[in-house]
């Protein structure tokens, strides 16, 4: 593993341009110009950054939803598109490595997806949330054990990254930890949603998540979020009853950077606040953690627990040619590239 000099890291948060994505590329660009121009080597977004968190799958019934979808997905990305290149052309001009959660757009269906450039602008892994929570799943689609991945980058070290609730499936996070992630993006949206009323969707249960994988994993957490301002406020609730569900004033920013050993090592911000934390990352402090809990590794009884986990591809069409049949059936070579797992060097 080679050995990588200590780094600035950033997280953002921030208030989406909400279901607008010319103005979130735009918002993007000129977050990563900051952080870059701060002296960051990588940056970290929030969940569904662009076009903004669904906040109206919560605020009422699925029929008054409905009004927001055309324009959501309209605005939610795919992949290459001239966003996409767009935001890996400014990681690529301001040497910094991005990793941004998205409304990802794949013909007719959206996933929860998180994007990962490199400082010189290429493709680092494109992912999907493995399982959208609760309503989230009235909009969104699944990804599958492809997504848990983790990638040696320069500069940075091993790079992963989950969405929000993926933090509290015990599975996930040990299929992440067993590939030696060093640093992880967390990504999240604004903590507003439901406050005084459902307290495990508040700030302190989620960041109290963030930190459990920081020290479980004994790695570095830099936690993204969204703040839901003025904009989102007007954009999403047409009555006080809306209003208050999403905390009567919004707010919900909770962005920081957890060392391995749990601590915040980052500046804070107001939760009704925009702007970007930063921290420095030191991998050396990873091995002293691992020193005494490494749940993967040496701290772990696969004696008496396993975790099997299957990383290949599941597309719902595999695509079979005239050379690839073998007396009318599909050959077991065929089908094998079809779904050979993901590269994860």
């Amino acid at each position: 593993m080679p050995n990588i000099p200590p780094f600035k890291a950033a997280a953002v948060q921030a208030e989406p341009a909400w279901l607008n994505v010319d103005a979130g590329t735009d918002k993007t660009v000129a977050l990563i110009e900051e952080a870059a121009s701060n002296g960051a080597s990588l940056v970290a977004f929030p969940e569904c950054w662009i076009p903004g968190y669904p906040h109206f799958l919560w605020l009422g019934p699925q029929a008054w939803g409905m009004s927001f979808v055309q324009r959501y997905h309209e605005n939610s990305i795919t992949i290459g598109d001239k966003y996409f290149k767009r935001i890996a052309k400014a990681a690529g001009d301001n040497n910094i490595t991005v990793v941004m959660g998205v409304s990802e757009r794949d013909f007719g269906s959206l996933y929860m997806g998180q994007f990962a450039f490199g400082a010189d602008g290429g493709v680092l892994f494109t992912r999907r949330k493995l399982k959208p929570t609760h309503v989230e799943r009235v909009l969104y689609g699944e990804g599958d054990g492809s997504d848990l991945h983790v990638q040696e980058v320069d500069g940075i070290g091993r790079l992963g990254a989950l969405n929000c609730w993926e933090h509290l499936q015990p599975l996930s996070k040990y299929a992440m930890y067993s590939q030696g992630e060093q640093v992880h993006v967390a990504s999240w949206p604004s903590f507003c949603l439901y406050r005084g009323g459902a307290y495990a969707l508040g700030e302190e249960v989620n960041m109290a998540a963030t930190l459990t994988y920081a020290v479980e994993g004994s790695n570095f957490a830099i936690a993204a979020t969204q703040v839901t301002g003025d904009a989102g406020m007007e954009l999403f609730c047409e009555n006080d009853d809306q209003r208050g569900l999403l905390g009567g004033d919004g707010g919900g920013g909770s962005s920081r950077i957890y060392a391995p050993d749990g601590q915040i090592i980052s500046n804070l911000l107001p939760h009704n606040e925009e702007g970007v934390v930063y921290a420095d990352i030191d991998l050396s402090m990873i091995p002293l953690a691992k020193a005494a809990a490494d749940p993967s590794g040496h701290y772990s009884r696969p004696d008496a627990t396993q975790l099997i986990f299957d990383q290949r591809r599941r597309p719902a069409v595999c695509h079979i040619t005239d050379g690839d049949l073998d007396h009318g059936a599909i050959s077991a070579e065929a089908l094998a590239e079809e779904v050979d797992p993901i590269a994860t060097a």
